[in-house]
């Protein structure tokens, strides 16, 4: 419960159709699994104490007799077990027959949530037995206690504010407006489905879709329950299907005719964070009764997948389509700003790293877009003091396989004149030295720009804007930044993409070999035995571990703690606690200190859900503390172990 996961199951219990007190044993042997294993809330399947499929017998006063003795047995049974139940049976009332879900907790009847939507085609036949609940909530008795009955629930927990469950039954999600819309604007930040859902050709899939598109649709976290072995009767099998999704993302499944058992850790923070971040979702909670209830606040135990690389997807066909996809993004806009501008060619400064090598690969597909020769692109490689035999002979190979123009702009002598004029020791290798190299080549490529019609692409990416790591007014300046929505990590996959995709034996060789290339900027002499002087990711931080910050810091808005524990799971067995922490104050100081870099952007493609543009998804102060973040830390750090 802490950080917001709350661990929840579906469970298909072993049933026998009309024999309640079996199926009570049954479901009474779930809950103390569940209890046991930790979870806080169980969902179980439609009509489960009776059983889905007993069709007339619903009419049987002594089946209605069972449901309620059974439902008995499983709140006293209840009160010891620490979590949410969810047991579906028939309710008579009123001379009516109502198909409920029953909300239990430690003892207590919480309420009775009565089905919306009856199907009666095909093989299903509700209407024969079965009235459609109504929305207007009332006090029954049932089960020996006072309770609530009517569709318009929900159930609060009160140690976990973003704990809210509202509950819908089976046909209620394929309806076209389900319940759990309604449900969700009230507040539900959970939706939990008992259902009886029969297994044809391809219904496993459409049930896929509709878990993941009403979770992503009510940012919520959805439970399914399906009926399973024990259902299958006379025309229909069931297979206990039962599926678990959180924001149109599947987390957990029990696959047709297998266990019966889902479950996994929602992350409701999260989705409060989601619903504050989306204006077109409107809170609407009239006509809703809240039911309060507790449960002991406990360390949930995280086996949901917490991926090392947030922006890359793990499967490699979505991958490759992903940069595929970015690549036409970025090819789109510049050829748009290109012409726009009736550029008569577009300059890139390449240096033989990973992002001047993609922006010039995104150049020359701008070309093909526009249907101009790729040598409209002019390649300009500006030596200095610290530039590699390695990197400038990349450079070149790369520009000649793509077919681009290039040229050499020595800026050496230039960076001594400017040292002479400002004062500088050149053997001072302070921020003055290299900075005054950068800004030199941002001057000399606008001017190459200006000096033949065309204009300065952008090379800088998503995490150096992060981490401030350009030269203000030097690479932090440009007419179009293609890269500016590309984190470091996914910039790598998308140039392994083009070196995995081309049939140019001489173009994937370069690729592979800057990928291979340490990241650096150059701008420091080279060691004794030609080696980098300077490594990027010693400076700053390995940027796998800054995009994994960048990520949650901005897609989500978590705090320290909570990211640093998903941390810790994801970079399990690869970085120390202590290392982890480190960083992650690295990445919040340097956040907060160069926001004034970005304030002044030029423009770039947003190609993700995260980005730093201050047009678009990031307006921040530039003179903002970090106060309260780094406190945080502070407590964070105490709390480390000395020994990881």
């Amino acid at each position: 419960m802490k950080d917001g996961f709350l661990s929840v199951r579906a469970a298909s219990p072993a049933l026998r159709v009309a024999d309640c007190d079996y199926n009570a044993e049954q479901i009474l042997l779930q809950m103390q699994a569940a209890a046991s294993d930790g979870v806080k809330l169980l969902c179980l399947p439609e009509l489960c104490l009776t059983g889905y499929t007993c069709s007339d017998l619903f009419l049987q006063a002594e089946l209605l007799r069972g449901a309620e003795h059974g439902l008995e047995r499983i709140l006293l049974a209840s009160r010891e077990l620490d979590l949410v139940v969810l047991v579906g049976l028939p309710l008579a009332m009123d001379g009516k027959l109502y198909n409920c879900a029953a909300v239990v907790a430690r003892g207590k009847l919480l309420g009775l949530v009565p089905k919306t939507w009856l199907p009666n085609y095909s093989e299903f036949y509700e209407l024969r037995h079965f009235v459609s609940g109504p929305s207007q909530v009332r006090e029954v008795r049932f089960a020996g206690q006072d309770t609530l009955f009517g569709s318009r629930l929900l159930f609060a927990c009160r140690q976990m504010e973003s704990f809210v469950l509202g509950v819908e039954l089976c046909e209620d999600l394929w309806a076209p407006v389900p319940p759990s819309c309604s449900h969700a604007l009230a507040g539900a930040t959970v939706v939990a489905n008992l259902s009886a859902s029969d297994e044809t050709i391809g219904k496993a899939d459409y049930r896929r879709q509709l878990i993941c598109g009403q979770s992503a649709r009510l940012l919520c976290g959805y439970l399914y329950a399906d009926a399973g072995h024990g259902e299958s009767t006379t025309d229909m099998v069931f297979a206990a299907h039962n599926l678990i999704a959180e924001n149109g993302t599947l987390l957990s499944e029990s696959l047709p005719f297998g266990n019966g058992i889902a479950e996994t850790q929602l992350d409701l923070d999260r989705m409060l964070r989601e619903r504050i971040r989306n204006t077109s979702f409107q809170p609407r909670p009239e006509g809703y009764t809240r039911v309060p209830f507790d449960l002991i606040p406990a360390e949930t135990s995280l086996t949901r997948p917490v991926s090392p690389a947030p922006f890359v997807p793990q499967d490699k066909t979505d991958r490759a389509e992903r940069c595929e996809t970015i690549l036409r993004i970025q090819a789109e806009g510049l050829a748009k700003r290109m012409e726009h501008t009736h550029a008569k060619c577009a300059v890139v400064g390449i240096s033989g790293g990973l992002d001047s090598c993609l922006a010039l690969l995104v150049a020359v597909r701008a070309c093909r877009v526009l249907g101009v020769p790729a040598d409209t692109i002019h390649a300009i490689t500006m030596p200095c003091f610290g530039t590699s035999k390695r990197t400038r002979t990349n450079a070149e190979i790369l520009c000649d396989a793509l077919g681009v123009g290039f040229g050499e702009i020595n800026i050496t002598a230039t960076v001594q004149s400017h040292f002479a004029d400002i004062g500088q020791d050149p053997t001072c290798y302070d921020v003055t030295f290299e900075n005054c190299q950068a800004r030199v080549r941002t001057l000399e490529l606008m001017d190459y720009a200006n000096k033949n019609g065309g204009f300065v692409i952008g090379t800088g990416d998503l995490s150096e804007l992060a981490l401030g790591w350009a030269t203000y007014n030097g690479d932090h300046m440009s007419m179009y930044g293609v890269n500016a929505g590309v984190p470091k990590t996914l910039v790598r996959h998308i140039v392994q993409y083009v070196a995995d995709s081309t049939a140019d034996e001489t173009l994937r060789g370069v690729l592979l070999d800057i990928l291979d290339t340490p990241v650096s900027p150059e701008l420091l002499p080279a060691a004794k035995d030609g080696s980098f002087s300077q490594q990027t990711e010693k400076l700053v931080g390995p940027y796998e571990l800054h995009d994994f910050y960048l990520y949650y810091v901005l897609r989500f808005g978590f705090g320290p703690a909570k990211i640093y524990r998903l941390a810790r799971v994801a970079f399990a067995g690869r970085y120390d606690d202590k290392v982890l922490l480190y960083w992650l104050r690295n990445f919040y100081r340097r956040f907060f200190a160069q926001q004034f870099k970005r304030s002044c952007l030029p423009d770039g493609p947003k190609v993700g859900s995260v980005t730093l543009s201050p047009r678009a998804d990031w307006r921040m102060p530039s003179d903002a503390s970090n106060a309260l973040w780094l406190k945080e830390l502070d407590r964070l750090e105490k709390d480390c172990p000395a020994e990881a």
